[in-house]
């Protein structure tokens, strides 16, 4: 039985590493559950057994390189999982439907992963039906998936989006002619089999 490597530093996306480095690095392949633990043991792709011990509420992107104690590199991938992937309709929808699902799964403090085309979710089939019925496409699909770490997280966002800048706002309230107000449709349209919805 091989004795267990520790892994305990972690350089986000393999930045200050040299490409070539990282391309000859063993690699893991891990799903979002797993790479949301700060401590966990796996298996590089050389078969090495790696304990992954990291400081608490860290969380590993894809993209991102793990040093063990033997100075050696672990690149670290994002495993393909179920995820439900939300469109706005192609046909009556409009791209603010998107930002209308966003908003609302927000308020449910489910993870999410934003695209500028789409957005991920974990299986649900409570929330699959709330968006369906708001008149979004909702396909379950096999996808690496990176949900955002949310507004006090590590701000990586997802792998590679960490942007290491400060910025000095001055916050007011909006001016009434500042607020933006969602518009709710009063009477939804309704849908024909041609529509892709997935009913």
């Amino acid at each position: 039985m091989s004795s267990l490597i520790t892994c305990a530093k972690l350089m986000p996306q393999g930045r200050g590493l040299a490409r070539v480095l990282v391309q000859r690095a063993s690699v893991i392949t891990l799903d979002w559950d797993t790479r949301q633990k700060s401590r966990f043991d796996v298996t590089d792709s050389t078969g090495r057994a790696l304990g992954v011990f990291l400081p608490r509420g860290t969380v590993v992107r894809g993209g991102d390189v793990l040093v063990a104690e033997d100075g050696s590199l672990v690149r670290v991938e994002a495993a393909p999982q179920n995820v439900l992937r939300i469109t706005a309709c192609k046909e009556h929808g409009s791209p603010f439907d998107l930002t209308r699902a966003a908003y609302h799964l927000g308020n449910r403090h489910v993870p999410i992963e934003l695209q500028p085309d789409h957005l991920k979710i974990e299986p649900d089939h409570v929330l699959a039906e709330m968006l369906r019925a708001m008149h979004m496409t909702v396909l379950e699909v096999s996808e690496p998936f990176e949900p955002e770490s949310g507004a006090y997280g590590d701000h990586g966002g997802h792998a590679g989006h960490a942007h290491g800048h400060q910025h000095a706002h001055e916050h007011t309230a909006p001016s009434v002619t500042q607020r933006i107000a969602i518009p709710i449709r009063s009477a939804p349209h309704v849908h024909g089999p041609g529509c892709n919805h997935d009913h």
